[in-house]
């Protein structure tokens, strides 16, 4: 069967790679790379239909669950660590779960990846509703542990999302929205954490970051859920106010501690001209969309 995936094919541009200068190597991983926008490019409606889950299972109090093994886990994993730090939301909210559990973050673990109950259990451990979207990820498209998760997650009633590098996958036949970003051969045959993992990763940035725009975590092109948890990003959020607010240094910085550090309430305490509690309340009623704030 691996024979006829995409992603275990060999790669007619590498044949040689092993006796090339280093420089041509490089050039050769540079030219393939380069494929991979324009591959994730024919699979943005599918991408589109991923944000629209995730952004109704967020509204609904739901969350977003990654599941993956090996390289496609971990990048899940990676993406849902980010949200928090860069939007401000719970680590409930988007979620990453990895086959062979979190040592499996920095190990091989052997054989969990093909248990095909396995997926499900770690799911019904998260105690999984039919408000959630999981995100099954899997370059081949067949790994059991995947399968299971979305097979159990169609059970519940949860949105279901797969993404795999490889046309016609078996996850997507399960999932409810299938996108495939088929990035072709590796330069190493089979190697899937290099066009295939690339891809994932984009594709992943784009659904959480529009689904975060689309529940008002981003005011213009500002990251104003930012938290200011060190000396970098208290900077960023002072200048994040005067960006947004066209406020100077000593006024933004001012306004960020009446705020309590709340980045997006400085920024409506000064836009409004009103006091922390009334911004605060400004952004309940406009559900955290500073735009709507009156």
């Amino acid at each position: 069967m691996l024979n006829k995936l995409t992603t275990e094919l060999r790669n007619p541009h590498s044949i040689d790679i092993d006796i090339k200068p280093i420089r041509e190597i490089l050039e050769i991983m540079n030219q393939e790379d380069s494929k991979v926008p324009t591959a994730i490019a024919k699979e943005i409606p599918q991408i589109e239909r991923a944000v629209n889950f995730a952004i109704e299972s967020f509204k609904q109090g739901g969350r977003l669950i990654y599941i993956g093994a090996g390289t496609s886990g971990r990048l899940g994993i990676l993406d849902a660590s980010e949200c928090p730090p860069t939007f401000g939301v719970s680590h409930d909210l988007v979620q990453g779960l990895i086959a062979g559990g979190s040592k499996a973050i920095t190990e091989a673990i052997e054989g969990a990846e093909d248990n095909n109950t396995l997926g499900g259990d770690d799911l019904k451990a998260i105690s999984l509703t039919e408000k959630d979207t999981v995100i099954g990820i899997a370059a081949s498209g067949r790994t059991p542990y995947v399968i299971g998760g979305l097979q159990y997650a169609n059970e519940i009633g949860a949105k279901t999302v797969s993404i795999s590098n490889n046309k016609d996958s078996e996850i997507g036949k399960i999932a409810n929205v299938k996108i495939e970003v088929v990035t072709g051969p590796e330069i190493i045959t089979g190697s899937t954490r290099l066009k295939a993992g690339t891809s994932q990763k984009l594709v992943l940035n784009m659904i959480t970051t529009t689904a975060m725009i689309g529940i008002g975590k981003v005011y213009q092109n500002l990251m104003v859920d930012v938290q200011p948890t060190n000396k970098k990003l208290i900077e960023r959020s002072k200048h994040i106010i005067m960006e947004a607010t066209n406020a100077d240094y000593v006024t933004a910085a001012d306004y960020l501690k009446k705020a309590n550090y709340n980045v997006k309430a400085a920024i409506v305490m000064i836009l409004l001209n009103c006091t922390f509690d009334q911004a605060v309340k400004k952004l309940e009623e406009s559900k955290g969309f500073i735009r709507n704030t009156k």
